[in-house]
């Protein structure tokens, strides 16, 4: 290894160091998992998100303070007319007609077509919540923060704290909203009904992994992919949760909707990233002519 190699791998290692310190105080890392085996792995994670965004600036620098006023209620129209909220709301209008949402929820209880079982459904839910949090986390490190260390460990602090602030919100709001109104799930096991907890927690994930996904230098194509999978996860972890006899229509409908406005609100009014079109155009050569493509934010 030469001088420059050393260099380079002392400098991941104290990326991973940084992230470690970081990420304990909300709980990242896990009892029984060392420290010192951590570092690497996460570290070379780390690696990719040096460099600077569009603006010159760093994702996450300029998070929280200054608090960018305009911003704020720019969000909350952003939020208000996103496809996923608007959507998710008229569709448990839709449920709350007569006795649909009560013949659905019996009748993919019954039938469990997708996950085969409703126990099976539920552990599904359980796996794609994790796996959308944990990328909204990994697609946050990876986002360009700078070159310096301590720079960047600040912006990541800064960045990651507004992300965890709308995955916190969302959860608090969840929770208040249950007591209030206090609905009975299908299977009778309680009154924490509505909304469903599974399912604002997995579209507040896919939201956030998505627009980190903005920040990354993708081909375009690759980009509209992977958040079109995310919204694929987050409905279907929605949909789990009425297979598994844990909740009506309306009530994951109301939590996608709850997660993904709450989420869209805070990151988009706190983080304070450059606003970039919502329309890409791409074009590549190919042995064959050449490929294009078109993409949209959303």
């Amino acid at each position: 290894m030469n001088v420059m190699e050393s260099f380079k791998w002392q400098e991941i290692v104290r990326r991973g160091e940084a992230l470690l310190a970081l990420a304990d105080p909300i709980g990242i890392r896990r009892a029984g998992v060392a420290v010192s085996r951590c570092i690497p792995l996460f570290g070379l994670l780390l690696a990719g998100g040096c460099g600077t965004l569009s603006g010159g600036h760093g994702w996450g620098q300029d998070a929280i303070y200054p608090v960018q006023w305009e911003r704020i209620p720019k969000a909350a129209q952003r939020a208000l007319l996103d496809p996923v909220t608007w959507v998710s709301a008229g569709g448990a209008a839709v449920f709350a007609i007569d006795d649909f949402d009560e013949k659905v929820s019996h009748w993919a209880a019954d039938h469990t077509p997708v996950f085969g079982s409703q126990r099976g459904a539920r552990d599904a839910s359980d796996v794609l919540v994790t796996v959308l949090q944990a990328e909204a986390l990994g697609t946050g490190l990876l986002t360009p923060s700078g070159d310096d260390p301590l720079g960047w460990t600040f912006s990541k602090a800064k960045g990651i704290g507004v992300e965890c602030l709308a995955l916190y919100a969302t959860s608090g709001a969840t929770d208040l909203i249950k007591d209030a109104t206090d609905r009975l799930r299908p299977d009778g096991s309680d009154h924490k009904s509505l909304p469903s907890g599974h399912a604002s927690a997995a579209f507040s994930g896919a939201r956030l992994a998505n627009r980190n996904l903005d920040s990354l230098d993708l081909a375009p194509w690759v980009r509209t992919s992977l958040k079109t999978g995310n919204l694929m996860a987050a409905s279907a972890t929605a949909w789990a949760r009425v297979e598994g006899h844990k909740h009506y229509p309306s009530d994951v409908l109301i939590g996608a909707c709850l997660g993904n406005f709450i989420t869209t609100f805070i990151h988009d009014a706190f983080l304070n990233l450059p606003e970039d079109s919502r329309f890409d155009f791409y074009l590549e050569p190919s042995p064959r002519g050449v490929f294009g493509s078109v993409s949209w934010r959303f």
